[in-house]
């Protein structure tokens, strides 16, 4: 089965932050970060901070069912962050995840921006994303922005470059490496 087919007829468009069902799944993801990740280590948006215009919200449906969402954030310097990626009930492993990070990863390259970053836990919630992003090409590195150093966190990064070469970090991995 093709990864088209997995997900039926899926569409990627701007996220409308009023429409009920994105408001949902916005406020799982918080919950879900704040059961399994310590409250000074949680780095999770809300629909409020997701409005910032130096944030770009994408949802994925399919047949209008809200699928997931992913959010990508604008840090200047050519460098952008994944933040707020989260499927819908239902919809793992179906390649919703990799579609929505394949889209914001393409938005981010068509702007400029040479690098994407992300956060994401240590604790074992977080396994599968983790692999998830190794999976997409995301390598371990040390805190970004203004980050700091937390052995909650693990922190990621991919060059976006089409050149060839590999995916370098220049800072020094985590501390929870």
């Amino acid at each position: 089965m093709s990864r088209a087919s997995a997900v039926g007829e899926l569409v990627i468009e701007a996220a409308d932050l009023d429409a009920p069902d994105i408001r949902a799944l916005v406020a799982e993801h918080w919950q879900a970060m704040a059961d399994a990740s310590p409250g000074e280590s949680m780095h999770g948006l809300d629909i409020a901070a997701l409005r910032d215009p130096a944030i770009r919200v994408r949802s994925a449906r399919i047949n209008g069912e809200l699928a997931g969402i992913a959010a990508l954030a604008d840090l200047g310097a050519g460098h952008a962050e994944l933040k707020s990626m989260r499927t819908a009930c239902g919809y793992g492993r179906r390649g919703v995840a990799g579609r929505l990070l394949d889209r914001l990863l393409a938005e981010a390259r068509a702007a400029g921006f040479a690098r994407v970053s992300l956060e994401t836990g240590t604790e074992s919630y977080y396994d599968a994303a983790r692999a998830f992003y190794r999976r997409h090409g995301f390598i371990e590195c040390a805190p970004f922005a203004d980050y700091q150093p937390d052995p909650a966190s693990i922190f990621m990064t991919r060059a976006l470059h089409d050149d060839g070469a590999p995916n370098e970090c220049n800072q020094q991995p985590s501390a929870a490496e």
